[in-house]
């Protein structure tokens, strides 16, 4: 069982690779996560945690992550990804929403805004903040976009 994490940042990025899953792993690189393995979580940021944009994470950890990807082979698609951090404004737990998809890097975060928004209304919560982190690519030959908020102790 881990702990509950304590800290967090949020990140994108995008790169073009040989394969998909070595864009994938160059999208990681570029976002400061690929030298960790990721948990894949949900969508609720624990209680107190604080936002730590310079954060380090040890090589090899296993780190709590909500991701959005996605990766094409497509020369010339247009693609992006986008998280959001909705946090509340009495300081409980906050909601984090991912999106990737085939379109551009504004139309993610529209989708991501609406998206928390709807997180808030639907849970009665008051929104005060929204920390976004996005990234478009063009495909070249085989590219990834990619967005997480990774958590940690």
């Amino acid at each position: 069982m881990l702990p509950t994490p304590k800290k967090y940042f949020v990140t994108a990025a995008s790169s073009e690779g040989r394969s998909k899953l070595t864009a994938f792993d160059n999208a990681l690189l570029k976002a400061r996560i690929g030298n960790v393995n990721l948990l894949r979580v949900s969508s609720i940021l624990p209680p107190g945690c604080q936002h730590d944009p310079g954060l380090i994470l040890p090589p090899g950890s296993l780190v709590p992550t909500a991701y959005g990807y996605i990766v094409s082979d497509v020369p010339g698609e247009v693609i992006s990804a986008c998280v959001g951090v909705g946090i509340n404004s009495s300081d409980t737990f906050g909601v984090i929403m991912e999106f990737s998809g085939k379109c551009s890097k504004q139309e993610a975060e529209q989708a991501i805004t609406n998206m928390v928004k709807e997180a808030f209304e639907t849970r009665g919560m008051e929104l005060k903040e929204i920390k976004l982190a996005s990234t478009e690519h063009k495909v070249e030959k085989i590219g990834c976009a990619l967005a997480a908020v990774p958590l940690w102790y």
